[in-house]
């Protein structure tokens, strides 16, 4: 390591040359009350800006080591770094320098949900005990020549600033630190409390559920009502911060949202949805909490299926078609629903969501109309409302669903939540009491039972991420797509990915899968969980040879539902 000194007279030794004399600079340097390591150098100013980590004792910033330990507080800990040291390069940096990404200062910055980044890594054991930050820093630089004064400017006044800004216990609201730590644990510890209470989800009281807009996941500040529970369905728990909180219980089994349209069906259940994750304070949602195993559906017209078994749905196909592994380059909307349906299952998940706005009408119901006139043998779709029931029962998978149009869910439904102008109501007994008023005169076409779940291998010839001359091109192109070698696999129909730094891990994660798992004949549900699971051990870090710090753990669900979408992949 080198005193700060030596980057100092570096910087001003290259000052004026070409761009690529700014690779002298690579190393770690001694800056007293922290440690700056330049640990990969952009190639042109208007390339990936350079990748910098600061690394700072526990011990020398002063904060509660207590804060720091494993498991969700270490998460919550470096999650609340994060998100200081983001606010305090928008306080401090002076931004552009020059060309292109010149001057930029800027971290991983994550949303509204708290999960597991390599933008911070905490290490608090027996063997040390650190801070490091990853961020990264646009070189100054006049077309290709160094801008040398304004980079000394971005090392030697920002980034010190900044470090003291976010990494020092004296300049953190210490009180905003716990109020953070708290809500994390608190979410943490209410979702561990669902299972023995019998319930898929819980949305406590005071709630904030609408968010600013369709592309801001903030919560909405005007005109907002806050989420009430009904009496008959209002849950009692004690968190660990919180003390006693009370709201809304959903129980295990079939669940029903309804209402009029723009009542607050669709946000409450994206509120659940969410649930998934922690959130930070403020949100709104902080004690929104959700079966960790609850995997939202919809129906995607044109998606590639690859040998999934989707007969407990659909069967007697024309042209003989086999629904126990069924195959397609260009789904229906209800193959489609039915193979990710199957697919979630097949990894393993205990509730689904669904909203009828982004479902297969014919795969959620078929009236009795509709079953005169089409006779069930002319008719290979069995509907949703003959087999929700079923999949409860004989598998435990709860489902939570909106609808609108259907009446005939109330034959199936264990609860039927009624919102008005954002307010529930439980009105199962009346969905009941009408239900048998008005009794359906349709057939049950889901047999006795909900049918089979089948785990499928790849083939490990499936996964080939070279280009070109790269043997190794894998990127997230935005929340939703990911570049894979050759291939563009879409995630549009992943609704519970919330952050890019997930996207980009998954592209990672399904190389180490298809070079470590795939080739040892193990199922996708176990390949992958085994991957997590790793991922949990060892730190994200494993995922690529050289230091990042933009990557963030997703569920098995999103990796799978990735893999499942690649249209290379074939099934054994």
């Amino acid at each position: 390591m080198r005193p700060k000194e030596y980057l100092l007279s570096t910087i001003k030794r290259i000052d004026r040359r070409g761009f690529k004399a700014y690779n002298d600079i690579k190393g770690a340097y001694d800056f007293g009350h922290f440690i700056l390591s330049v640990d990969h150098v952009q190639g042109d100013p208007f390339a990936a800006p350079s990748r910098v980590s600061v690394l700072v004792g526990l011990t020398d910033s002063g904060f509660d080591p207590s804060l720091f330990t494993t498991g969700i507080r270490n998460v919550a800990a470096a999650d609340f770094i994060t998100r200081t040291f983001h606010r305090a390069i928008l306080n401090t940096a002076k931004g552009s320098r020059g060309m292109g990404k010149s001057g930029m200062i800027a971290i991983n910055t994550p949303g509204q949900e708290v999960i597991k980044r390599n933008s911070c890594l905490i290490i608090n054991d027996s063997t040390k005990d650190t801070i490091e930050v990853r961020f990264v820093v646009g070189l100054p630089a006049a077309g290709r020549t160094i801008l040398g004064h304004e980079a000394i400017a971005i090392f030697f006044d920002e980034i010190p600033v900044i470090v003291n800004k976010a990494l020092s216990a004296k300049s953190v609201n210490v009180d905003d630190f716990l109020t953070h730590f708290n809500a994390v644990e608190d979410q943490k510890h209410l979702q561990g409390l669902l299972s023995e209470k019998g319930l898929s989800a819980f949305v406590a009281n005071g709630s904030i559920l609408p968010r600013k807009s369709g592309v801001d996941d903030r919560p909405l500040k005007s005109d907002v009502v806050p989420f009430q529970s009904p009496k008959s369905l209002e849950v009692s728990v004690t968190l660990p911060h919180k003390g006693e909180v009370t709201g809304m219980g959903i129980r295990r089994g079939v669940t029903l949202i309804v209402g009029g349209g723009f009542h607050g069906k669709s946000t409450l259940l994206t509120a659940i949805e969410r649930g998934v994750y922690p959130h930070i304070p403020g949100d709104g949602r902080e004690l929104v909490s959700t079966d960790s195993k609850a995997v939202k559906i919809r129906a995607e017209d044109g998606r590639y299926i690859e040998k999934v078994n989707i007969s407990p749905f659909i069967t007697n196909l024309p042209m003989g078609r086999d629904t126990n592994r069924f195959s397609t380059e260009n789904a229906s909307g209800s193959t489609s629903q039915a193979a990710n349906i199957m697919e979630a299952l097949e990894m393993g998940t205990c509730l689904l969501l669904i909203d009828e706005d982004t479902s297969a009408t014919n795969f959620m119901i078929r009236d009795e109309r509709m079953q005169e006139l089409i006779s069930k043998e002319m008719e290979p779709i069995t509907p949703f409302v003959d087999k929700v029931g079923k999949l409860h029962k004989d598998n435990g998978v709860s489902t939570i669903l909106v609808m609108g149009g259907s009446g005939d869910y109330f034959d199936v439904a264990d609860t039927v939540i009624a919102m008005e102008n954002y307010v529930p109501m439980d009105v199962s007994a009346k969905a009941q009491e009408i239900a048998k008023r008005h009794a359906a005169s349709r057939t049950d076409e889901g047999g006795d039972n909900f049918g089979d779940i089948t785990e499928r291998t790849p083939n490990p010839a499936s996964f080939n991420p070279s280009k070109g001359k790269r043997d190794v091109k894998i990127d997230a192109k935005g929340l939703k797509k990911i570049l894979y070698g050759r291939l563009d696999i879409d995630l549009v129909g992943l609704a519970q990915l919330v952050e890019m730094s997930q996207t980009r891990a998954i592209g990672n994660i399904i190389h180490l899968y298809a070079t470590q798992y795939a080739t040892k004949g193990m199922t996708l549900h176990k390949g992958i969980s085994l991957v997590i699971n790793e991922l949990e051990e060892q730190g994200l870090d494993m995922l690529v040879p050289y230091k990042v710090g933009n990557l963030a753990v997703p569920r098995v669900f999103e990796v799978a539902g990735a893999i499942n979408r690649m249209r290379t992949l074939k099934v054994k």
